[in-house]
């Protein structure tokens, strides 16, 4: 057994407390059956709460610029937007590793801003890790990004920056040929260089296939319980969002309606002339 921020994990190997999360972490995880922890964060409070409680891996999702900004889509969150985001969360964090989502339209057809952008994100917000979404159309992008030392986990299946080529956030890959596609891209993604891959809404068996094909990790959201860890948005799972309900998500608090409760009872004892009592001030 193995103990480390008040988890503890069946180890079969190596017995060492993990000060830090990295990418080589993540390879033994997978290695010794041990499943991988991920959720989303925005902001430092967030991010100082969930890394004090031993996530493995924050992701700094482009889902911000629905949860953060109101947005419909992911497509309208800016690079400078990300970084934002993202060295508020690097602040916070102690043990995680932190991944950021490179934004819509700073890496998509063209290696060179790819690059670019990367190198922003590491440098200007001290990230640990990129994510892209897609699959051979990106290897280009994603080769160029690891000439610069720069880990890169991949992403396939329900990508949200192409949802107007979709036109549904339906389950990805349920016909023969979408699957077979994205076998071939995980395939290729793990050869290009990719440290970890996330499947997002595709059938779990075939995540679970493609998870026992590859020897990266395979990390899932709404891909079943065969794939080496599990991500949600941190927002849906502590229910502040009520609106998202997928079959996928499991939802561990209701804040949304503890939170309106709370401000709710603050109104009434400021009306009430019960806040502040003499107690409450100097």
């Amino acid at each position: 057994m193995r103990t480390f921020v008040g988890i503890t994990y069946k180890r079969m190997s190596v017995h060492k407390e993990i000060k830090r999360i990295t990418t080589h972490t993540l390879q033994e995880f997978k290695q010794d059956g041990i499943k991988i922890s991920m959720l989303t964060a925005y902001d430092y409070s967030m991010a100082k709460i969930i890394d004090s409680a031993g996530i493995d891996v924050i992701l700094v999702g482009d889902s911000a610029s629905n949860v953060m900004a109101g947005h419909e889509t992911t497509l309208p969150i800016t690079l400078d937007q990300m970084i934002y985001h993202a060295s508020s969360v690097v602040r916070a964090v102690e043990r995680a590793l932190v991944v950021v989502d490179l934004p819509f339209g700073y890496y998509q057809g063209n290696s060179k801003l790819a690059l670019e952008s990367a190198i922003r994100v590491m440098k200007e917000a001290g990230a640990h890790a990129v994510k892209l979404e897609g699959g051979s159309e990106i290897c280009e992008s994603i080769e160029r990004i690891l000439t610069a030392g720069i880990p890169v986990m991949g992403h396939l299946g329900l990508t949200p920056q192409s949802i107007y080529k979709f036109g549904t956030y339906t389950v990805r890959a349920q016909e023969d040929t979408e699957a077979k596609k994205l076998i071939e891209d995980a395939a290729l993604l793990e050869k290009t260089g990719c440290f970890a891959l996330v499947l997002e809404k595709i059938p779990a068996t075939l995540a679970t296939k493609v998870a026992k094909k590859l020897h990266i990790p395979v990390i899932g959201i709404g891909a079943g319980g065969g794939v080496d860890g599990q991500v949600l948005v941190s927002h849906d799972m502590l229910g502040i969002n009520k609106q998202f309900k997928p079959r996928f998500l499991r939802r561990y608090l209701n804040l949304y309606d503890e939170i309106e409760n709370a401000v709710k009872q603050y109104i009434d004892d400021i009306k009430s002339r019960n806040f502040p009592t003499n107690e409450e001030q100097y």
